[in-house]
């Protein structure tokens, strides 16, 4: 088997990550984190969401996170925007990347956006045209790709028609999201076999979610196919609140372990991560998720088997 080279990891921990948690990280605590995160050799980091803050209260002061922040020379900066509103705030906050988001699901679509998939299009193009004009870059999302909470199975034309027309809006990326943690290896050579012929890998990024500790083998065809980007979020944080069932991403120290293991570079200092999982651990008052973390917080001279 022939591996890629090299892997790029969007960490979309203080997005994704904090965005479904009880406990509300303070500001400076965010802020500490991503500086941390900067500093670990991670080139992508999702910093914030500029929703609604009644929507995301875990996410309500996302400008002063993004003035906040000790900025990286070479590390690219994103946030999440759902309307032009948000979009003002991202910009003025000086992100680099503002991320649009839809499902392929229609129902899922309602319940995150509160519109159809029709009625989100407009809304998109609005924000890709505006994140273009402004001189930054705009990535999407699209939620639901392998399965969604309250349709089930979800049909590959409608994910093939919503690609197309992100990318004809002019998005530099797409995320492919299993937003609830469904996929399994066959099914995600499947829906790559199909979009593959029609869109490059390289503008192609894989998301998934741990729900049923699929991730990382899901992760493994993505790459015996070609895909060399993939979100992750520190210590498998993560969460949709409005996909019931949805649990942490995979988690980037594992990702990390995994990809370090078979040779594959991505630039990221494994010491340095495992700081800064330390570090939201302690914040968010719970283990994480990441078994790669828990794996070398345990480690003790002469605990061997």
């Amino acid at each position: 088997m022939k591996w890629p080279e090299h892997v790029t990891i969007k960490e979309v921990g203080p997005r994704d990550g904090l965005q479904n948690e009880q406990v509300f990280i303070s500001t400076e605590d965010k802020t500490t984190w991503i500086n941390q995160l900067s500093e670990s050799g991670l080139k992508h980091i999702e910093i914030t969401s500029f929703v609604n803050p009644k929507w995301i209260p875990a996410l309500s002061d996302a400008m002063d996170v993004a003035t906040g922040i000790t900025k990286v020379p070479g590390v690219t900066y994103t946030a999440l925007v759902p309307n032009l509103q948000g979009l003002e705030r991202a910009l003025k906050a000086n992100i680099d990347e503002a991320a649009v988001f839809m499902s392929a699901s229609e129902t899922h679509n309602l319940k995150n956006i509160n519109k159809t998939i029709g009625e989100t299009f407009p809304v998109l193009r609005d924000l890709v045209r505006e994140t273009i004009s402004a001189g930054k870059v705009s990535r999407g999302y699209i939620s639901t790709v392998f399965g969604c909470p309250y349709e089930g199975v979800v049909d590959i034309d409608t994910v093939i028609r919503i690609s197309e027309t992100l990318f004809e809006m002019g998005i530099e990326e797409l995320s492919l999201g299993d937003t609830i943690g469904v996929a399994n290896p066959k099914q995600v050579q499947e829906v790559l076999d199909v979009l593959l012929k029609r869109f490059p890998a390289g503008k192609i990024a894989m998301h998934f979610h741990d729900t049923r500790g699929t991730a990382l083998a899901n992760i493994l065809v993505s790459l015996e196919m070609g895909m060399t980007i993939f979100d992750s979020s520190l210590g498998g944080l993560g969460g949709c609140p409005y996909a019931p069932g949805a649990s942490g991403n995979v988690a980037t120290d594992d990702l990390l372990y995994m990809l370090n293991g078979m040779g594959i570079h991505t630039g990221v200092d494994q010491k340095k991560l495992l700081h800064a999982s330390q570090f939201i651990q302690e914040k968010i008052g719970r283990p994480l998720p990441s078994k790669s973390f828990q794996a070398a917080s345990s480690q003790k001279p002469g605990n061997t088997v």
